[in-house]
């Protein structure tokens, strides 16, 4: 019998196509914010890092941060765009709470980034624009569950108002949610390279928007809804999924889509209506007159050019071929910061005791898994004393599962592993002769368990040699080199 909702679900998929293009809005990592010299910092006291200028305070001036413009520089090369010898400031007037100028300084018709484009396995995503803007305050919404919708009142943290934002505009080029996960988590790892973001989503310092449309296939694009207040890789695809059968089910029902913005609710799984979406005139843009043209010098475009540091996808490739390691691998190395440069140091300092993928295995499980639960970075186990552990184990000195001890002592003392195997006395045996002897002992004193193990069936052999070994690595105080042992004791209980 034919399940008719699976049918019904194919025959939809064959019909429409999604259509996605997302706007990542990217806080700059700059020491103080885009017009004034307070700080850029998250998570000070509410209301410290203002002034005059961030506030709009009347008779106050703003001035650019000549390290925003390198850094968009920077972006500019990264992402093959177009930088216009000049680019200028538009105020857009709208009025929230949050925003304390009553208008957002902002690149309109003139950005600083023109047409560039990103690779996403293997497909070219077209990059429309990217510009330069002042980041808004932060609304706190009190006595209810966080909504606007149940607070009882709301605050307002002015801290954030003035960061330094880029906003990153894709074409509509993307057709899948899984497809959007990717172009984020490459876009994130380049910005996170060139060192313009910290990236993190978690913090705000990475948020996106999804524009999100179906048609059918060959047809032209269909009404766009804007969703917001995705905070995650794992809720923007939802959020695009969820999306995509909504409009579906509208359409098919002979609705329309109505144009507008939506917030993704991640407790409910679903979209709910916002506000209808502006046009650009409703924000009434006009040239910023407080500020001057961006127009940066060719001193500075070539600085930033011979600055540029290799890029993900370029060193992505270059692991994999040179490490023999896979994608996965590689992308973990480059989706934290630093861990990369890390593992390439310590893969330096081996020296011929180990390979680089036993060090990528250790740094992407072990070394990561501390860094995730500590939230500390993973130089403080400097790179040479991993690449010594890595040596222990392929030298034979320690087990694999005695590194892991030894590098837990390691990363909360600060000790090099060859220390600490030495103080333990944890030095493998790894003598032929020495563990030859310890395995005969030991099936001398267990003869019983040897002719069981020889006449017995499957289950019995692997549980009566089991026994054999544990005995063996009792007898050695388990020191001894496992791979040896199991060897040494399959010869022996094969001839018997």
């Amino acid at each position: 019998m034919t399940d008719t909702t699976d049918t019904a679900d194919a025959s939809r998929t064959d019909q429409w196509e999604t259509v996605v293009g997302l706007e990542v809005h990217v806080e700059l990592a700059t020491v103080t914010k885009l017009f004034c010299a307070c700080p850029n910092l998250f998570g000070a006291e509410p209301n410290t890092n203002i002034c005059p200028v961030c506030l709009g305070l009347p008779g106050s001036l703003p001035v650019l941060n000549e390290r925003v413009v390198e850094f968009a520089l920077r972006v500019g090369e990264a992402f093959h765009f177009d930088v216009p010898e000049r680019s200028i400031f538009h105020r857009k007037n709208y009025f929230y709470p949050d925003m304390p100028k009553d208008f957002q300084t902002t690149q309109y018709d003139e950005p600083i980034c023109l047409a560039g484009w990103l690779d996403v396995d293997g497909v070219r995503v077209g990059i429309t624009r990217a510009h330069l803007e002042e980041d808004t305050g932060k609304s706190v919404h009190l006595g209810g569950g966080g909504r606007i919708h149940d607070a009882s009142h709301s605050l307002v943290d002015y801290n954030r108002a003035g960061v330094p934002l880029m906003e990153i505009v894709s074409e509509p080029d993307m057709r899948s949610s899984e497809q959007a996960r990717r172009y984020v988590e490459e876009l994130r790892a380049t910005l996170l390279a060139i060192g313009v973001s910290d990236v993190k989503m978690e913090e705000g310092s990475l948020r996106v928007d999804a524009n999100i449309s179906v048609r059918h296939y060959g047809d032209e694009f269909g009404t766009r809804a804007e969703i917001k207040n995705v905070n995650s890789l794992r809720s923007l695809a939802r959020a695009i999924d969820y999306e995509h059968d909504r409009q579906i089910e509208m359409l098919e029902r002979g609705e329309r889509v109505k144009q507008e913005t939506r917030h993704w609710d991640e407790e409910a799984g679903c979209t709910r209506p916002g506000r209808s979406k502006e046009e650009p005139d409703d924000y009434r843009y006009f040239p910023e007159p407080d500020l001057v043209p961006i127009a940066p010098s060719a001193e500075l475009r070539a600085h930033v050019r011979a600055s540029m540091p290799e890029l993900p996808a370029a060193q992505r490739t270059r692991l994999i071929d040179e490490w023999g390691i896979n994608d996965h691998e590689a992308g973990v190395l480059l989706s934290t910061p630093g861990l990369a440069e890390y593992a390439e140091t310590a893969v330096v300092a081996l020296d011929g005791g180990g390979t680089p993928k036993d060090v990528v295995n250790w740094a992407t499980n072990d070394v990561l898994s501390y860094v995730n639960e500590t939230g500390l970075s993973p130089a403080l186990l400097a790179p040479e004393m991993l690449a010594e552990l890595v040596r222990l184990v392929g030298d034979g000195t320690i087990s694999r599962n005695q590194a892991r001890d030894v590098l837990a002592e390691s990363l909360r003392e600060e000790k090099w592993p060859k220390a600490i195997v030495s103080e333990r006395g944890l030095a493998q045996v790894s003598d032929e002769g020495a563990l030859g002897a310890a395995v005969d002992d030991v099936l001398a004193q267990n003869a019983d368990a040897v002719e069981e193990w020889r006449s017995g069936d499957d289950k019995v052999k692997k549980k009566k040699r089991g026994f054999l070994m544990g005995e063996c690595m009792k007898a050695l105080k388990g020191q001894g080199n496992p791979q040896l042992l199991n060897r040494l004791l399959d010869e022996r209980l094969a001839r018997g």
